[in-house]
């Protein structure tokens, strides 16, 4: 199983050591031709108008968002989870995002997270990040913080998390991607 992992800006090479560790192989997505024979991508965090401006820059758009339109498996961590809500951009999860939600840079947090069908709780990083404000009825809610701030949430083919779980050293949520999601799909990007 190859895994891609979007890599045009933010925390690379922090998931492609993840995935290593959950004993999957990696590639790189730099153009669309690199998205030959993967069988999910990560979305990382970073900085979402920035990932936005290079996704159309490399003309990496289209053909992603055509992908994850048709139940391509992907997994956005913080910038990745605004992209996937985003009109303008692959506009694919039912859920409205509140981008800083947390508050900017210096509001910045980590936090042990009660998650859905994990039996310990998740140390969660959170670093000027969104939230998921309300969702659609087929998202299922795998966690949320104070005032009902959905943190992390799944839809069909689609993982997301407001944080960063590839700055830590644990690998539950990778796992989850690598061992739930991605079998779900049969689809091969070619």
């Amino acid at each position: 199983m190859v895994i891609g992992v979007l890599a045009l800006q933010g925390a690379v090479s922090e998931h492609v050591a993840l995935l290593k560790r959950c004993n999957v192989q990696t590639k790189l997505i730099k153009e669309p031709a690199d998205l030959q024979g993967i069988k999910g991508i990560v979305l990382p965090g970073g900085e979402s108008t920035t990932m936005h401006k290079l996704l159309v820059r490399e003309r990496l758009l289209a053909p992603l968002k055509n992908l994850v339109q048709h139940n391509f498996p992907v997994f956005g961590t913080c910038a990745g989870l605004v992209l996937l809500t985003q009109p303008e951009t692959f506009n694919s999860f039912d859920g409205e995002v509140i981008r800083n939600g947390f508050g900017r840079q210096r509001e910045s947090f980590e936090s042990a997270i009660e998650v859905a069908g994990f039996t310990d709780p998740f140390p969660g990083v959170f670093i000027r990040a969104p939230y998921l404000k309300k969702v659609g009825a087929d998202v299922k809610i795998l966690a949320t913080l104070a005032a009902n701030r959905i943190v992390a949430a799944r839809q069909k083919n689609i993982l997301v998390t407001a944080f960063h779980p590839e700055l830590t050293l644990d690998t539950r949520f990778h796992e989850l991607f690598v061992n739930q999601v991605v079998p779900m799909s049969k689809f091969v990007a070619n």
